[in-house]
């Protein structure tokens, strides 16, 4: 396993993060694993030696919290691990169950760690921004969760960069704990984030974490389309995917990847991770796998390096996209 620090902090975290968003309750999603066919993925990545891990409090509606928890309890040593949640999505439709403001966090993090069964959350992150929270009361709020003890770093996943910079400000102007992470949606399908986002992270020392890196299968070969509701379990209910990629040029970024993937005789998620693992800002791309050989073909990206002439086959095709994902 290859390792770095997360961002600008001292904290060492795998090359790879194991995303848990697939292992929880199967009445959530149909595609979801519960806790006994979860398992081998959890032993397999620690083994493997990915030490970072990700899950959120609406996954499984908490489940995939607990999950994640029992497993990690029960198969790493926790005091090796970086173990991360996040915040925001309603985990009920009743008043006070979801968004961002100081009472919710609070409320959100407590639950969060008894789900755990945790003391203290490793990276805390916000889910989305929240447009009736002022940042002022987030950032107090996270800060807050620090200077108790009960969190240890705070993140963020994908907002716009204004906002993102502006949180950055808020927390050196009063300071509180800044946020170290962000987990964004960024992809050879997807590079918006390369105009702003990217190099803000990069300015700030800002640890990248993207989520979707194989846009939800599309680059893996696993799914033929956005519109593709047969070729796996996930696809038949995942609408979320045909709202980020329906654009026309999208294809070719595709066969591209395809072409490259063939030429070196490897799995084309192979490819794609490996284009992302070789950005400067990227950290750990987040990846979710629901059959061991997602897990390995993720591990063995690590091990391939493409060279300038393959980047710029996969790159090349890329079209403005209009802003997806948040």
């Amino acid at each position: 396993m290859k390792y770095t620090f997360l961002g600008r902090t001292g904290v060492t975290v795998s090359r790879l993060c194991l995303g848990c968003m697939s292992y929880g309750d199967p009445s959530w999603r149909p595609w979801v694993l519960d806790d006994a066919a979860s398992r081998p993925f959890f032993r397999r990545a620690v083994e493997a030696g990915i030490n970072f891990f990700d899950t959120a409090d609406m996954y499984s509606l908490g489940v995939s919290e607990e999950v994640t928890g029992r497993a990690l309890r029960e198969i790493a040593n926790l005091e090796e691990c970086v173990v991360a949640t996040k915040v925001f999505h309603p985990m009920s439709d009743r008043p006070n169950m979801g968004g961002l403001s100081r009472k919710h966090i609070v409320q959100g993090c407590e639950a969060s760690l008894r789900r755990l069964g945790m003391d203290t959350i490793d990276l805390y992150q916000v889910h989305r921004f929240d447009p009736h929270t002022p940042i002022d009361e987030m950032m107090a709020a996270l800060d807050l969760l620090v200077r108790q003890g009960k969190v240890r770093y705070v993140g963020a996943s994908s907002t716009a960069a204004s906002c993102f910079a502006q949180a950055l400000a808020t927390s050196e102007r009063h300071g509180w704990a800044r946020f170290v992470s962000m987990q964004n949606h960024y992809n050879l399908l997807y590079r918006e984030e390369e105009r702003e986002m990217m190099p803000l992270c990069a300015a700030e020392g800002v640890a990248v974490i993207p989520w979707s890196p194989l846009a939800r299968g599309l680059l893996a070969g696993t799914r033929h389309s956005p519109a593709d509701r047969e070729s796996t379990k996930r696809a038949e209910s995942d609408d979320f995917a045909r709202k980020l990629y329906d654009q026309p040029g999208d294809q070719e970024v595709i066969d591209a990847v395809r072409r490259v993937a063939a030429k070196r005789g490897v799995p084309s998620a192979q490819v794609a991770l490996a284009w992302l693992l070789a950005k400067p800002a990227v950290t750990a791309p987040i990846i979710g796998a629901t059959k061991l050989s997602h897990l390995d073909d993720a591990l063995a990206a690590l091990d391939l390096e493409l060279t300038a002439d393959e980047i710029r086959q996969l790159e090349a095709p890329y079209r403005a996209h209009p802003v997806r994902g948040f």
